[in-house]
């Protein structure tokens, strides 16, 4: 495992990725947060340096150091070193990347670059399974910025990696948005 990197939205539901070799793991130091980044449509999670704060992901083998695919995936953020801020109880990596969109490149999310529903469904979804119910509620504790626009493309998703939901998967996600004052709107409330 001479290359690893630490999943903490979208990377944590393995259904979205074959990267092997994945176990839990806590990124200290770190806070996530829903924004948008420049040349993006919709808006995605990043993490904030934020002292003190912990937030739960999932780290996985990036098969023979090969970056190529992760950073495309990743586009819009920057790959950073992030082996002093994860302890993965093991001998330590050659490499231990979390991505991030640089600061100076971020903006909060608008109706015109919402959350997708869709994303929101794949990102909770990781969590309920890697980390069941109690650890879905931590993430959502853990992440800034819930009152944001999310635009609710479920019958048709544009999220490239959706994935269908179990009804209880649906119905927590549904609670959290509700609960945290998401602004949930649909393509017919722009027209």
């Amino acid at each position: 495992m001479d290359a690893l990197f630490f999943g903490y939205g979208s990377l944590v539901n393995v259904a979205t990725h074959d990267y092997g070799g994945h176990f839990p793991a806590t990124a200290i130091g770190w806070q996530r947060a829903w924004r948008c980044a420049a040349g993006r449509k919709a808006a995605f999670l990043t993490v904030i340096e934020a002292p003190g704060s912990r937030i739960d992901g999932l780290v996985a083998e990036v098969p023979g150091g090969d970056w190529a695919a992760l950073d495309a995936r990743e586009a819009s953020y920057d790959r950073l070193d992030a082996r002093h801020c994860i302890d993965i109880g093991q001998k330590e990596p050659r490499e231990l990347a979390i991505y991030a969109v640089a600061p100076e490149s971020v903006t909060l999310p608008t109706r015109s670059s919402p959350v997708l529903l869709s994303y929101v469904d794949v990102v909770l979804q990781g969590y309920l399974r890697v980390f069941g119910q109690r650890g879905a509620e931590a993430f959502v504790e853990t992440t800034l910025g819930w009152d944001v626009p999310v635009l609710d493309d479920r019958a048709a998703p544009a999220y490239p990696r959706h994935q269908p939901l179990h009804m209880a998967e649906r119905n927590f996600v549904d609670a959290v948005l509700r609960a945290t004052g998401a602004d949930v709107f649909s393509k017919e409330a722009l027209a």
